[in-house]
């Protein structure tokens, strides 16, 4: 264990999920008429000045930060993008655009959420439904009694609920956060929901669950780190969720994403296993070795072109930054992008509002991934959320979540924004990419 411990240390950090919002005070007057137009357009180059965001984004691959880098603002209905540099630093790698892939690992998390949302605004779940009643092994769960020493356990008092799942309070672990005995007994079993590496997927692959309801099965016979609906503490929650929307919405996972977010939104760069055709639009992944970028998983040959053990919630999608913007785009709507109406708005405004129960906080950072605290955030259906307006920052009810190889996702319905940034490269935290990217973009709108 570890000699697996030791060659997965970097691929295991690719589960953090960072709290990278950002967001901005009301927007001057021309977001205000935009507003006003229907559909969803892609502006020119030009046709929107952010000089302050063109200058970072052209600094990342001038510097060696990152081979590429593409960054798409969404300003009320309309959209802008910004790249500069290749998908890797070899000579004649292509160059990276809007329709560029990136691994973007925990900004899964709210596309799972919303995922769930649908089903809960059909009435197949309940947001304080236990999830036994979709998974029975979940309805007698342990919690431990003190985790630094062993396994010891005893009968939880609350059941694990949807809620619960949504917002990271169900008591479960996670192998990036998790220490001590309970860690090792997750590895063992093989609750790794993730790809990374060829060599690292061969490894966990041994004793990793092989389908999605065995895998929360799995989960069910392992004690909790404390009793559901009283911490917040980053888990494979969402991993957990895949597998109850699995069962109320009657179809695999992965097809209930496809046919009911991906398909309508025309997220056509969206996957779990990237297509042989698309393989030259894939990013090379990096991990930082000191002052070198060395190579994780190359784009041509990456693992990410074979399919996973079974679709991860939390952690598993490729995708550009205009299929992400467009996810975002309809979050920013209500709900609606296009014609295609995914759910209500009075759905998606709870969904972006603060779901944590009752007495429970969230802490404003994931633990070891170098995520700024904010001030008066909540948690939401899968991501952050501001609880109040921030002077020249976000609105109140901005809303996001990031992955663990750099990438940022936001929106900020207030003011009509929204911003998707992609890189690849580990640790995400690397380079202050969140915070410099946050107060260009700030300048530029309020200059």
């Amino acid at each position: 264990m570890a000699k697996f411990r030791a060659m997965t240390v970097v691929a295991l950090a690719a589960l953090a999920g960072t709290a990278a919002l950002a967001g901005t005070a009301a927007l001057a007057g021309q977001a205000q008429q935009q507003a006003s137009h229907q559909g969803h357009q892609q502006m020119e180059a030009g046709s929107v000045a952010l000089p302050k965001v063109s200058a970072l984004v052209e600094s990342y691959p001038a510097t060696r930060k990152a081979p590429g880098i593409v960054a798409v603002v969404g300003v009320g209905h309309s959209s802008v993008a910004r790249q500069a540099g290749a998908l890797a630093f070899d000579a004649g790698a292509p160059k990276a655009d809007g329709n560029s892939l990136w691994r973007v690992y925990s900004m899964t998390k709210p596309i799972t959420a919303m995922a769930a949302m649908i089903l809960i605004e059909e009435g197949k779940l309940k947001l304080d439904d236990p999830i036994s009643k979709f998974i029975p092994a979940f309805k007698n769960m342990t919690v431990l009694v003190d985790g630094t020493k062993d396994l010891t356990a005893v009968p939880a008092k609350t059941q694990i609920t949807v809620r619960h799942l949504m917002t990271h309070t169900a008591g479960l672990g996670y192998t990036i956060v998790t220490k001590g005995p309970l860690l090792k007994a997750y590895e063992d079993a093989g609750i790794t929901p993730f790809t990374s590496t060829t060599q690292a997927e061969k490894e966990l692959r041994k004793v990793r669950p092989a389908t999605l309801q065995a895998f929360a099965e799995k989960v069910a016979t392992l004690p909790l780190i404390a009793e559901p609906g009283t911490k917040w503490s980053y888990s494979i929650g969402l991993d957990v969720l895949g597998a109850v929307i699995e069962k109320a919405g009657g179809m695999p996972f992965d097809t209930f994403l496809q046919t009911r977010i991906f398909d309508p939104l025309k997220m056509r760069s969206t996957y779990f296993t990237v297509p042989a055709a698309d393989a030259a639009r894939l990013a090379t992944g990096y991990a930082f070795v000191g002052e070198n970028a060395l190579p994780l998983d190359a784009g041509a040959t990456s693992v990410f072109l074979q399919p996973p053990s079974f679709p991860y919630g939390g952690a598993g999608l490729v995708t550009s930054a205009n299929d992400y913007d467009r996810f975002l785009h309809m979050l920013q709507n209500g709900g609606e992008l296009d014609g295609a109406r995914i759910l209500k708005p009075e759905t998606v405004a709870l969904a972006m509002s603060n779901l944590l129960p009752a007495g429970v906080l969230y802490p404003g950072a994931v633990p070891n991934t170098g995520g700024a605290p904010g001030p008066s955030q909540g948690f939401g259906a899968g991501g952050s959320v501001y609880l109040v307006d921030l002077p020249g920052g976000p609105g109140k009810g901005t809303y996001g979540w990031g992955g663990a190889a750099g990438t940022i996702a936001w929106v900020d319905p207030k003011n009509k924004l929204r911003a998707t940034v992609m890189v690849n490269y580990l640790p995400g935290d690397r380079w202050p990419l969140r915070t410099d990217f946050t107060k260009a973009l700030y300048a530029d709108l309020l200059r």
